[in-house]
Parts: structure tokens; sequence; C-alpha cells
């Protein structure tokens, strides 16, 4: 694990934005397609503003969300709105985003369609991903209906999750997926969150999923 710590949350979100491009850049010489997941939330937002003005060959760019909560598209809680209103734009809008939802009542119903759309991104290139107080990372989070299920060596790509406080079903990648992902990069800012960190760092993946990645992560943080 690398742990970088910026000065300001700008001088992060430019810097990041260079890193990831530059990862990009590298694996398009030699590969046909590349992959970028994301996280949602509000931190990532200046981080995607950055990114989705490098010069890259985005059509050939697969971006996807780390999870996404069971609404659809159109929904403010959904991940997609905020991946295509500030990431899949400008340079970037010619990306091809992969949707982890499917319109169905319940994410079971449609899982087996969403993990073949996904399955043409694995392994990721790049995965940003974020991190709650609670130590949470997409959508592992403790104390989840099915968390030891997704933390398995033996994990599908994608599960159904369902947690304590959260008010609808969610869908996440899993260990397998985040663990073989070929650049990683963990976004943080705050001293509550870096406090959380530094408690991951201690403690097993059952009780701080984070931890899942943070062996093979570069940590970005800012107060």
């Amino acid at each position: 694990m690398k742990l970088i710590e910026y000065a300001d949350a700008d001088m992060m979100f430019i810097d990041l934005a260079q890193q990831i491009a530059g990862e990009m850049e590298s694996m398009l010489f030699h590969d046909e397609t590349v992959s970028l997941a994301v996280p949602g939330g509000t931190t990532p937002g200046p981080l995607f503003d950055n990114l989705s003005g490098a010069d890259l060959a985005w059509e050939r760019v697969f971006v996807l969300p780390t999870d996404e909560r069971w609404v659809p598209e159109d929904n403010p809680r959904s991940n997609a709105g905020l991946i295509r209103d500030r990431l899949i734009t400008g340079r970037a809008a010619a990306a091809q985003y992969l949707s982890l939802y499917e319109a169905a009542s319940e994410p079971e119903e449609t899982l087996n369609v969403v993990t073949g759309r996904v399955a043409k991104a694995l392994p990721l290139s790049v995965l940003i991903l974020g991190m709650g107080g609670d130590m949470h990372t997409a959508s592992l989070f403790p104390g989840a209906d099915r968390l030891d299920d997704a933390l398995s060596n033996e994990a599908p790509p994608i599960l159904p999750m369902r947690a304590p406080g959260a008010p609808e079903p969610r869908v996440t990648l899993t260990a397998p997926v985040l663990k073989a992902a070929m650049n990683t990069h963990i976004l943080i800012t705050g001293s509550e969150k870096r406090d959380a960190f530094e408690r991951a760092q201690k403690s097993s993946a059952h009780d701080a999923p984070v931890a899942v990645v943070l062996g093979q992560a570069t940590v970005h943080w800012a107060p």
C-alpha cells in the first residue's frame, strides 16, 4: 500500500486525474479496450471534472460504477447520474457506460444480465474507490447481509447487498473483482476518514471491508 498526502483537495483531484489518465493511456497502447470503475457519492465529482478532459481514446474505454443503488438511473440517488453528468462528458463523452442497473423490482431478477454486461470490462484496468467512515467501500458494508459471500475468493463478479440503514438494495462489485484490478486508487478526504483508514489497516475485511484492497492500493488523502 502507498499513501499520498496532499495539501488540499483541489491539488489531489488534479494530480490524481493526471495519474489515472497516464495509466489509461499506457494501457491503451497495448490493449484494444480498457476499463475504469468509479465510485458514486459527492466526493469524486471534482476528480471526474478533471478526468473528463483528458486527451484519451475514450471510445475504447468502458466506464462502470463500483456499486449502484437499485433505483432507476434517473433517480437522484443513482450513481449513474453523477457519472454521466461529470465524467462521461466533454472528451470522455465517447466512453461506453456499463450500467449495474436493469429494470426489475429486485436485483436478483436481472443479475445475470448485469453480470454479462460487466464481464467485457474485466479485469478492471483502473479502479477508483471511496471509503466511508464505517470503513465500507463500494457497497461492501460491515453488517451487510451478503458481506461474507462478497468477500469470498469464489464470489461472482457482482452481488446484491442489503445493509442496515440503506433504504434500498444495492449491487456491488465483489472482492475478487476489486483485488484483480491492475491499478487501484482509494480517494479519501477529511480527518474522520483518515482516522477510519488508520483503523482499517488494523482490522479484518469483515469489520473493515476496505481492507480487502489496501495491500495493493494507492491511497490519496487530503484534509
